[in-house]
């Protein structure tokens, strides 16, 4: 789930993974583009249509492009028509954005000309970014959200994009947590999304446009000894999120996206290893901004689970519970947060 050390000489195969090896093969031998070339080079050197090489490569490429179709006949069917995103029009607020993956975000808006504003309790990590404004804000304090929203209203315009991106990491077992930390958790990583979607939802609605951005994260699927609060607050983000997509049905131009992410290589999470590099590889906060990114810009609702186990971890649930506890151990789940040190007191609030 973060951090291993690798030895020196392995440091080349670092960016290795499963994750690698499936982006390469959907551009070359799993995209039906390059399957169709398969029979027509065939074709051009004369090999006759029955020849079992030509059904089979006909077959196979015919196979790729139906899957690509139902593919796209999914989303339609699941998101609908996509909204359009005018960047010069939109007024993107994330929370949890001075630093780390939300600053990523922030910045690629404001150099592209969209308007955007940061709440963080800190200051911007760079100084300064362009088209960026920093308001000073504890998201979890609902009076103080209040306030901002205003600010927000009257220097920016109506919110159009929200990024819920903030969130806080104790990293302690359930019986050495104190109250308050918990409390503390809850309300800025679970709490702090539903006081900025009643403060900035109203004004999609009104606008009948927007785009909701919820961070929550493959623990929240799994559970991991040393985050009960996190983990739970994480679960009821993706629970959250599937209700209020359910609800925004009624709004077509009102988009949804859900980011459950493994581990980030960012600040949150520092001192936990990942058992494995090559089938859990730690992400890099650039590569989720890219995604984030272009699911925004493409204007429809959608889920973005990286890397590649986070997208099939759904499965560990439904398997017999002694193979569950097999795979936790040999995938080190439980002992992952051992050596975990985080951010100190003074930086706790960060993005996911």
């Amino acid at each position: 789930m973060s951090y291993q050390q690798q030895p020196p000489e392995l440091h080349w195969a670092k960016p290795i993974s499963v994750d690698l090896f499936l982006k390469v093969l959907n551009v070359t031998f799993l995209h039906p583009f390059v399957a169709w070339m398969i029979p027509l080079c065939m074709r051009a050197q004369a090999m006759v249509w029955h020849h079992p090489a030509m059904q089979i490569s006909i077959g196979y490429a015919s196979l790729l492009t139906a899957l690509y179709f139902l593919n796209v006949l999914n989303r339609q069917i699941a998101y609908a028509k996509p909204r359009k995103v005018d960047l010069s029009e939109e007024v993107i607020v994330i929370t949890g954005g001075a630093s780390g993956l939300g600053l990523l975000i922030a910045e690629v808006y404001g150099m592209r000309g969209a308007t955007v504003a940061i709440l963080d309790v800190k200051e911007l990590e760079s100084g300064e970014a362009r088209g960026v404004t920093a308001y000073k804000c504890d998201v979890s304090d609902k009076e103080q959200l209040a306030r901002v929203a205003i600010e927000i209203e009257r220097d920016l315009g109506t919110p159009t994009v929200l990024i819920n991106n903030a969130g806080i990491v104790n990293g302690k077992p359930l019986l050495d947590l104190s109250i308050d930390e918990i409390d503390r958790s809850l309300r800025v990583n679970l709490l702090s999304h539903f006081y900025t979607l009643k403060t900035f939802l109203p004004g999609m609605v009104r606008a009948k446009a927007g785009t909701i951005v919820s961070i929550s994260s493959v623990i929240g699927l799994t559970g991991a000894a040393g985050l009960t609060d996190y983990a739970a607050s994480k679960a009821a983000i993706t629970a959250m999120h599937k209700s209020l997509t359910a609800e925004l049905k009624a709004y077509p131009d009102i988009k949804t996206i859900l980011v459950s992410p493994g581990q980030l290589s960012t600040p949150l999470f520092n001192g936990v290893e990942s058992p494995n590099g090559f089938f859990a590889p730690v992400l890099e906060p650039v590569d989720v901004a890219k995604e984030v990114i272009a699911a925004i810009d493409g204007g429809s609702s959608t889920v973005l689970a990286m890397p590649l186990y986070a997208r099939w971890i759904d499965w560990l649930n439904v398997m017999p519970v002694g193979v569950q506890a097999i795979l936790r151990k040999i995938a080190g789940v439980d002992t992952a947060m051992k050596g975990f040190a985080g951010r100190s007191e003074s930086e706790k609030e960060s993005l996911i």
